[in-house]
């Protein structure tokens, strides 16, 4: 994709935008260095964006500019200064005067008068702490410009729920509006994600207090984060409106299909001729219609004119396997539930239904959506012991499929959710597994999903590339595998592997009688915009974002290797990624991303680590307390040492950046 998205000549000034604002970030770092350090009167011979081999250089005055071939930062070089440890004695000497090394010689009279290092303590503070402070005014600034044109921000209203995740645990429901986390009032989106990521005491969860449509007080809920990735996360995504985004629907999906179709910008208004509210609402009524449904949507025509249109959208049935799959245990109960109320239990396994097997767990779902707001009875296992439990189920209200692969299974009107193994509990006759020598009791150990040839893909404008997942008791994931076939392409062939090492190729087939409540529709994120009114209120609200910047990347190198895995960092091409994202969200929002990576570049640039300036500062300030400079054995051990560290780091960061080392908890 990245390759298409590339070849497509209207990204290619999201391109030009993105190393523009990356070079910004990196020229008034390295500005601050050259401007004060010319104030100090010293020497300046280069000035460079870029390291290594230069592509681009000129000469003006004393110092040479340029651009060098790796664009993983810049320098200045000044007379006196050199960060590569095998050539600082050397530039040392370069810097002295002849005739004046003597033991009998002060210190400053030995060097230059416009190297760096005949410069006083205070001056050479001055001159490195430069490019730190230029990065913090220069995010400053970037804010205040963001805030005076307007910034979309995405309110923390609770769009949807990770299956079987904290928020889902602890009852939150979609349309939930959040008051309150922590300390914090009235919370933007990205505010929730930094106080679940950044937080402290997080094994005593974190406070939110809830606005509840129909519900006349606020809520208080406690959620404790889960460590099962590379940070805590709750589970808890973001809210959407009900205007159809670019493109409107998944290009995969028979949704795409229509004639007449779905356009960008379509503001859906009603479905089944029942007018819709928000996004939730949306999202109700899609899950509870997952037959033919006609939506209503409003298309504008012109800045005045629009027209309301009817859309016939047939039903999209399931594509199965022919495979039936084991029931695993329930995993996690939702707080105030049918489920927790008839005290089902973590580590339950559900055997029967009103007193029926269950014939497919995947099926289980839609089964009992059917069967909303009646008394339900399940048969239930507990430690060997068979067992019978009375539910009141509650209304259907979401569809809630595994989106990542540890997630289980839910059944939204009993609040349970549970495991489905890859163990096989029984071939359907006359299903694409039939005939293929699959008997009950049998293993998957692996899958794999194999896309059609390039020319049916191009047809979708689809790039679809080979997925395979593996399966043992810990990687749990038969449902994700599921409903990734669900999303495949038409002439998509999946390539089983059994645990007698055979290898059997099914072609999915569609189930008329098991509906597809995903239609593929594509909405826009929710967003309001947060635009200064007067310059002061531009000021005030840069002043807040330039802080929560800075202070973020300290929280969060703070918990680094304990509360945030290591493999949580981004490096060059991470970096590049999400600039890209932002500068295709407009100019606001990638002034904002230039704030923050700015800020980012202060703060871990003034770390005490040798090489970088926070390294040079304990020099000095160690060189001020003593009135001597450090030995130079001692400074030049801790530069190799420093070399070493960022070298590793940065060949580290690369490597998870393409995927070398996996990003994995």
């Amino acid at each position: 994709m990245g390759d298409i998205w590339l070849a497509n000549p209207a990204n290619w000034l999201i391109v030009i935008q993105v190393a523009l604002g990356l070079g910004m970030v990196i020229f008034v770092h390295e500005l601050g260095h050259f401007a004060v350090a010319k104030w100090c009167g010293v020497k300046c011979e280069k000035f460079y964006l870029g390291f290594g081999r230069p592509i681009f250089r000129f000469q003006w005055g004393e110092t040479e500019y340029g651009i060098g071939i790796l664009p993983l930062g810049g320098y200045v070089k000044m007379l006196g200064q050199e960060d590569n440890p095998s050539r600082a004695i050397e530039e040392t000497e370069r810097a002295r005067v002849p005739g004046e090394v003597g033991e009998s010689a002060p210190a400053a009279a030995a060097y230059d008068p416009r190297s760096y290092l005949a410069k006083s303590v205070p001056q050479r503070m001055a001159i490195i702490s430069a490019g730190v402070i230029m990065n913090v005014i220069f995010a400053f600034v970037m804010a205040t410009v963001a805030y005076s044109m307007g910034v979309p921000e995405a309110p923390c209203i609770v769009g949807g729920l990770l299956p079987g995740e904290a928020a889902w645990r602890a009852g939150l429901q979609p349309g939930d509006r959040v008051l309150k986390i922590g300390d914090i009032k009235s919370p933007r989106f990205r505010d929730l994600q930094t106080s679940v990521m950044l937080g402290d005491n997080l094994d005593r969860g974190v406070r939110f207090v809830i606005e509840r449509p129909e519900v006349d007080e606020p809520l208080v809920f406690v959620v404790v984060p889960d460590r099962t990735r590379l940070a805590p996360m709750i589970g808890m995504k973001a809210a959407h409106t009900t205007q159809l985004d670019k493109p409107p629907v998944a290009p995969n999906s028979p949704t795409s299909r229509l004639e007449p179709g779905f356009q960008p910008d379509d503001k859906v208004i009603a479905i089944n001729g029942e007018e819709v509210g928000d996004f939730v609402d949306v999202e109700r009524k899609l899950a509870a219609a997952p037959g033919p449904i006609t939506v209503t949507v409003r298309r504008q025509q012109g800045k005045q004119e629009s027209e309301q249109l009817d859309i016939r959208v047939p039903g999209v049935p399931m594509k199965t396997l022919g495979l039936s799959m084991r029931m695993g245990p329930v995993v996690a109960i939702q707080k105030n539930s049918p489920a927790e109320a008839a005290g089902i239990q973590q580590g339950d396994r559900i055997t029967r239904v009103d007193g029926e097997r269950i014939d497919d767990p995947l099926k289980l779902p839609a089964q009992l959506a059917a069967r909303a707001e009646e008394t339900v009875t399940l048969t239930i296992e507990r430690a060997g012991r068979a067992m019978v439990k009375t539910l009141e189920s509650r209304p259907f209200s979401t569809y809630e499929p595994p989106i990542l692969p540890e997630h289980p299974m839910t059944v939204p009107t009993l609040g349970i959710a549970y495991r489905v193994t890859n163990t096989i509990a029984a071939v359907e006759p006359g299903g694409p597994a039939d005939g293929k020598q699959i008997q009950a009791g049998q293993r998957i150990v692996s899958a794999r999903l194999i896309p059609p040839d390039k020319s049916l893909q191009k047809e979708y404008g689809v790039e679809q590339q080979e997925f395979k997942m593996e399966f043992d008791p810990v990687k749990r994931n038969w449902p994700f595998f599921f409903f990734n076939v669900q999303d495949s392409l038409p002439g998509t062939t999946v390539e089983l592997t059994l645990d007698d090492e055979r290898v059997v190729t099914l072609i999915p087939s569609a189930d008329d009688d098991w509906l597809n409540p995903d239609r593929g529709f594509s909405f826009k994120p929710l967003e309001i915009e947060r635009k200064a009114e007067s310059f002061g209120e531009a000021l005030g609200l840069a002043y807040r974002e330039t802080g929560d910047s800075l202070t973020q990347v300290y929280r969060f190198l703070r918990k680094l290797g304990g509360q945030i895995s290591i493999k949580g960092v981004g490096g060059p091409i991470k970096i590049a990624q999400v600039a890209g994202y932002s500068a295709e969200a407009g100019m606001p929002k990638f002034l904002l991303f230039l704030c923050m990576l700015s800020a980012n570049l202060a703060v871990i640039n003034f770390l005490p680590i040798p090489l970088l300036d926070g390294g040079h500062m304990v020099f000095l300030t160690l060189e001020g307390l003593f009135r001597r400079p450090v030995n130079e054995r001692v400074v030049l051990a801790f530069q190799y040492a420093g070399l070493v560290f960022i070298l590793s780091l940065m060949l580290f960061v690369v490597l998870l950046d393409i995927g070398i080392i996996p990003r994995t908890s």
